[in-house]
């Protein structure tokens, strides 16, 4: 049943024209941008503003622009201006895209719109993972190849993209080859690495088609580079996906973490159990595991062998390998605490 919606009127005092510019920003762009964001209609005539929308997200409307007004009043005889990034803080911290797994609107949450289709999640984890990408700024999807991690991050991306959300997606993963040496293959390392996010080529032409594709990356709208690439750089207005994480060192994943500016998106795909570093070097994504649990606005989705979707073979082979590992494990335990049993009895 679709939710009633709702229309509250405000006016904005003291009535300011000044103060009213510099609160809606060049041709409306703050409202369009709040409206976009939160689902609202929101029109006005002077300081008069109409907000139209489903309960929640118009109370969270309401007292952003009650919020942003507020810091348009003048300091020492100088009006301030709205800057983009100042609406997007006021947005999250209004807190309105959190919404309980409970909630009808939660599940309508789930459902990702793109020109091609509606995608949807086909089980609980993947919903789970849906709304926090759609409710945080930094997420992680973490769990066995097959599972949607990647795919369902390219779909949030061209949503956000389509919504005119964000700007442009950039999509990267470290140049860490899976057995292989890529100093083998042809071309520079951009060239070299382009085989290994075929994946992130392969959802972006299912959800907007090839030519368009094409054309998006020749305007540099979509970006695919190395992780390298992203050093120095500050991403604004962006939807950024990190693949293959694991694959990271800690120093890299601190880099990446560190480059995402305001009103951008991160997501940082990754299978713990598939690391391809030198014996010895700690992966990142172990690393962020443990140290960014409790930051507060990051959220961690643990995907698991259930939740394969591919071929159904391909869930009961993460099974069996799951197994042999755990076996092994207990195994080494074992051996562990009989050498250890030994040593005291010398």
């Amino acid at each position: 049943m679709t939710q009633s919606l709702t229309t509250v009127d405000i006016e904005l005092e003291p009535a300011d024209l000044g103060r009213l510019s510099h609160l809606c920003g060049p041709f409306d762009d703050n409202i369009k941008h709040i409206e976009r964001r939160l689902g609202v209609e929101i029109t006005h005539k002077g300081h008069q503003f109409r907000l139209i929308g489903e309960p929640a997200t118009v109370a969270a409307s309401k007292k952003i622009l009650l919020d942003l007004y507020v810091e348009t009043a003048p300091v020492k005889g100088q009006q301030n201006a709205i800057e983009p990034q100042q609406v997007h803080l006021a947005i999250q911290q209004a807190k309105v895209l959190e919404q309980d797994q409970g909630d009808p609107a939660a599940e309508k949450m789930t459902h990702i719109k793109t020109k091609r289709g509606i995608i949807k999640p086909r089980n609980h984890h993947q919903a789970q993972y849906v709304r926090a990408i759609l409710s945080h700024d930094v997420n992680f999807g973490i769990g066995p190849a097959g599972t949607g991690k990647t795919y369902l991050a390219v779909a949030c991306a061209v949503d956000a993209l389509e919504r005119q959300e964000i700007r442009r997606i950039l999509l990267t993963r470290p140049a860490v080859e899976a057995g292989e040496k890529l100093g083998f293959l042809p071309g520079d390392l951009a060239q070299k690495v382009d085989p290994y996010l075929r994946p992130l080529y392969d959802a972006l032409f299912e959800m907007l088609g090839f030519e368009k594709v094409e054309k998006l990356i020749e305007r540099n709208v979509i970006e695919v580079a190395p992780l390298a690439y992203m050093r120095g750089r500050t991403l604004n207005d962006a939807f950024i996906i990190l693949d293959e994480s694991q694959n990271t060192t800690a120093e890299q994943m601190k880099m990446f973490l560190t480059r995402i500016g305001f009103n951008s998106r991160a997501v940082i795909t990754g299978d713990i159990t598939q690391i391809d570093l030198p014996r010895g070097q700690r992966s990142g994504l172990r690393h962020a595991i443990e140290v960014l649990r409790e930051v507060n606005d990051i959220s961690f989705t643990f995907f698991q062998a259930g939740d394969v979707v591919r071929h159904p073979v391909v869930q009961r082979i993460v099974e069996a390998y799951e197994q042999a590992d755990s076996l092994r494990q207990r195994q080494q335990q074992q051996r562990q605490q009989k050498q250890s049993g030994e040593d005291d009895n010398a």
